[in-house]
């Protein structure tokens, strides 16, 4: 009588286990077409990035919105912010956590700060050359001002070749080119204020809040860069910093002009005669 071969039958069934615990769990297939929601965290992060990005380029608010719904996360904007405040403290670029905060302030705001993106600037194409005016971006103030100036003929710019898709171009945002000047200074002599904290609000030239503007503070070995728009719950024009004790600080806006030097932590008066290290706000404003 022949034996039953229970030796393959056991080995067949080994080898099919651990090519299932292969397939399932040491190394599982990467899923397609996964919904944003399920996405980990760093992953997550990647994709807030891109929806910054692409707004800072189009100005869509609405489309960013809609895309952020994805996430199905409770609050959006805040998810920003701190994506924004663990991107400056992990050394990324400024551009893109300003992008980040941009795009947080504007949630928050209702509306878009940034303008339509320039494709009238683009010379049509056609087969002759034509002579047209040069449009030009003057970047003086925060929104684009367009001067035009005669220019020679010019030509048709080359189509690019069959099958080759050309690379999107990302819309520059103005950004302010003359130094903001400070138009207050405050004393914060309030109990509730944490001690020694700095408070900058920046404003644009009709006196709105700016988003996205760089604050520079520096001291005696030691520099902090930080921007407004990273709680837009305060202002979108609103940033601050925890001064140390008996320290001299220098502050300067849009790293344009010249920086406000001697700030420093104020002594206010208490009761009983006492006094308390109180809060500095300083105000700036686009000239």
């Amino acid at each position: 009588m022949k034996r039953f071969p229970w030796e393959w039958l056991a080995g067949l069934s080994i080898g099919f286990g651990l090519g299932l615990a292969c397939a399932w769990v040491l190394a599982p297939a990467p899923l397609a077409g996964s919904a944003p929601s399920q996405l980990r965290s760093d992953f997550k992060d990647a994709y807030r990035g891109a929806v910054a990005s692409a707004y800072a380029a189009t100005g869509d608010l609405q489309r960013a919105r809609a895309r952020l719904d994805l996430l199905q996360e409770p609050d959006p904007q805040q998810a920003l912010v701190a994506q924004a405040q663990r991107a400056l403290s992990a050394g990324l670029p400024f551009d893109h956590a300003q992008d980040l905060a941009r795009l947080a302030s504007d949630l928050q705001a209702g509306g878009s700060s940034i303008t339509p993106a320039q494709s009238a600037l683009l010379p049509p194409l056609s087969p002759t050359p034509s002579p047209s005016p040069a449009a030009t971006l003057d970047l003086t103030s925060t929104a684009a001002v367009l001067t035009a100036s005669p220019q020679a003929p010019q030509t048709s710019p080359a189509l690019p070749s069959p099958g080759v898709t050309p690379s999107p171009t990302r819309t520059a945002v103005p950004s302010p080119s003359a130094p903001f000047r400070r138009v207050s200074t405050r004393a914060v002599c309030e109990p509730s204020v944490p001690a020694g904290l700095l408070q900058v609000i920046v404003l644009d030239r009709t006196g709105a809040p700016f988003p996205g503007i760089e604050i520079t503070i520096t001291w005696n070995g030691g520099e902090e860069r930080f921007f407004t728009g990273l709680q837009p719950e305060i202002n979108v024009g609103y940033a601050d910093f925890l001064m140390s004790l008996n320290t001299s600080y220098a502050v300067q806006v849009a790293r344009i002009g010249a920086p406000v030097t001697g700030i420093g932590a104020p002594s206010c008066p208490g009761s009983g005669g006492s006094t308390f290290i109180g809060g500095l706000e300083l105000t700036f404003q686009e000239p």
